[in-house]
């Protein structure tokens, strides 16, 4: 009996190993879309022997409801932008990355490290930043004619525009052009760029933040907002795309790496964070993508061309014109608020 006993509980033992390690070599990655190339995953995998189990999300949003409703579980890694890095990590949704295992963090800039939103890199580490200006397809339309967020305003394009499908990113459009920060957490500001707004909203056609580059690749557009990465990209299928900086400044963003509260596998996470911090790997993934990086070691190892390209890294004057988004604290709640009745078209 005992002899039988034992070996009951040699063999559950071995069950358990055999699912913890199976655990031990799968990664869950929660990713915007568009943002990572394919074959690193796979020679991440091949490098390590650790499986990634790869999904993406279209918005900030999408993916902190998603891991609000798992409270943190599911994902070993997520890439929140900005302000939601503080808003995750506020909610208790994020753990402290464990920086002494990042041998690679040494290559990122620092000018793109402590930030408000996230003092020291506590919770976050930065992957990939970029902008939102405006799109234009200029074999239809001249580019000397549009330089302001305010020509979207024009009646002309009634039933035609293509807006990010992002409260923040869309208000800011507003709030400069009146004049105010696009981090305004003051309610008498924000009523007053939604009621701009909704003199925008009969121009809209779509609203895309998963690719906002293929309205215009397929002509269903020809003016918009755009980010610089999905220009670049679109670009290659039609050179007549193109993105303006307005004279009221470009959105400025970053979106970083952090680990879940309840992520399962967080030596995996550290591993994929530090392998995408390597500078010749960082590099790939810029010019892949068509976003800037922040690894400043990375630039020296890409094509001159892409590294020069002013479109994917903007002027210091372009980046000084605007604005980084930032976290608003409780009046994010409002932004929402104002951003359903717009859509509701209220």
């Amino acid at each position: 009996m005992n002899k039988i006993k034992a070996l009951l509980i040699t063999a559950l033992l071995a069950v358990t190993a055999t699912a913890a390690n199976a655990k031990d070599n799968v990664l869950y990655f929660y990713n915007w879309s568009e943002y990572m190339p394919e074959e690193l995953l796979q020679e991440f995998e091949q490098e390590t022997g650790i499986k990634v189990i790869y999904t993406t999300y279209d918005s900030n949003e999408m993916m902190f409801a998603k891991v609000d409703q798992l409270k943190g579980k599911g994902y070993d890694i997520v890439v929140p932008s900005t302000y939601y890095v503080k808003k995750m990590a506020d909610a208790g949704l994020l753990q402290a990355v464990d920086k002494t295992k990042l041998s690679n963090f040494k290559h990122l800039d620092t000018a793109m490290l402590d930030k408000e939103y996230d003092p020291n890199n506590t919770y976050s580490i930065p992957y990939i930043w970029g902008s939102t200006g405006i799109g234009i397809y200029t074999d239809e339309i001249d580019p000397t004619t549009i330089t302001s967020w305010k020509d979207l305003w024009d009646p002309k394009w009634e039933g035609q525009l293509m807006l990010m499908n992002d409260p923040r990113e869309v208000f800011h459009m507003a709030l400069r052009i009146l004049g105010y920060s696009t981090n305004s957490q003051d309610p008498a500001q924000i009523k007053e760029a939604y009621e701009l707004l909704r003199k925008l909203m009969p121009n809209a056609l779509t609203f895309n933040s998963d690719n906002p580059g293929a309205p215009y690749v397929a002509g269903d557009v020809s003016l918009g907002m755009i980010w610089n990465g999905s220009t670049y990209e679109a670009q290659k299928e039609d050179p007549a795309i193109s993105m303006i900086y307005p004279t009221e400044g470009a959105v400025f963003w970053m979106d970083n790496m952090s680990i879940p509260v309840g992520a399962e596998n967080v030596e995996a996470a550290h591993k994929m964070i530090n392998f995408l911090l390597r500078p010749e790997i960082a590099a790939r993934v810029s010019e892949e993508i068509g976003y800037p990086t922040a690894n400043k070691s990375a630039k020296a190892l890409m094509d001159p061309d892409f590294a020069g390209n002013p479109l994917v890294f903007p002027s210091a004057e372009v980046i000084e014109a605007g604005e980084f988004q930032s976290d608003v604290g409780d009046a994010v709640q409002l932004y929402s608020d104002y951003w359903d009745k717009l859509r509701a078209g209220m």
